[in-house]
């Protein structure tokens, strides 16, 4: 697809009540309204189009530059294009959107070292989601346990930080980095008992969601709720496979 059957693609998709409700989380005013449901079929008929990518990020319009993290070649990301892209962020839904991609290309950890240093509320947050994404890849990419990829000696150190300065930052960094924290915690029982321990010196942690019905997760009983969900999706698969192979 072109730029332009692109952007008459999302307009069509957009609704005045998907346009309400992002508005409602902070999106600004230049959007369509498009849900991620209609952003999903669209990226999975365009596929990977970097070249397209970047004219979507270009638009300005939010429902472009989220679908631009759908489509981006992770391999052709630059550390310099990623910094501008990253200096447009305003939302914590595109924030997230761009940490998704982020996470998934070989710079991942590299901007999360950059960023979380940065003065600014979105840059800063967009760190700390990336780094929750990248545990998440971890996890997903089969490495439960021994040696994992980010190292364990980052991620103690990265939940000292959290533990030590979330209080003092700005609203959005303080939800990402109670969002990190969790992540972390579900890595492997030294980063539990880690994770744990810092939750009860940080205590409760204070956000403004606005008006939405968001809440930022008590870190303690998330970590137990993922770790169930995951350890009950093993036995599911076990039970599976064992079915496949008696089968046979």
């Amino acid at each position: 697809m072109t730029l332009k059957q692109t952007m008459a693609a999302l307009k069509k998709a957009g609704t005045a009540q998907n346009r309400k409700v992002y508005i409602n989380h902070g999106v600004g005013q230049n959007l369509y309204g498009v849900s991620y449901a209609e952003l999903g079929k669209l990226s999975k008929s365009i596929g990977m189009d970097h070249d397209l990518a970047l004219g979507l990020w270009d638009s300005g319009v939010h429902d472009a530059r989220v679908l631009a993290t759908f489509v981006a070649d992770p391999k052709k990301l630059t550390a310099k294009g990623l910094d501008g892209w990253a200096r447009d962020l305003d939302n914590y839904v595109l924030t997230r959107a761009l940490a998704g991609l982020v996470a998934r290309s070989k710079l991942g950890q590299r901007k999360f070292d950059v960023w979380k240093n940065r003065k600014s509320e979105w840059i800063a947050a967009g760190a700390w989601d990336v780094l929750s994404e990248l545990c998440a890849r971890e996890y997903n990419d089969g490495l439960e346990t021994g040696s994992l990829a980010l190292g364990d000696e980052f991620c103690l150190e990265q939940i000292e930080i959290i533990a030590a300065e979330i209080h003092s930052q700005p609203n959005r960094v303080r939800h990402s980095m109670n969002q990190a924290l969790i992540s972390l915690g579900v890595r492997n029982k030294k980063a539990h008992t880690a994770a744990l321990k810092a939750a009860g010196v940080i205590g409760k942690v204070s956000v403004d969601h606005g008006s939405t019905g968001c809440k930022t997760p008590d870190v303690g009983s998330y970590m137990a709720k993922t770790i169930a969900h995951r350890t009950n999706k093993k036995k599911r698969m076990e039970k599976a496979l064992r079915g496949r192979n008696e089968a046979r």
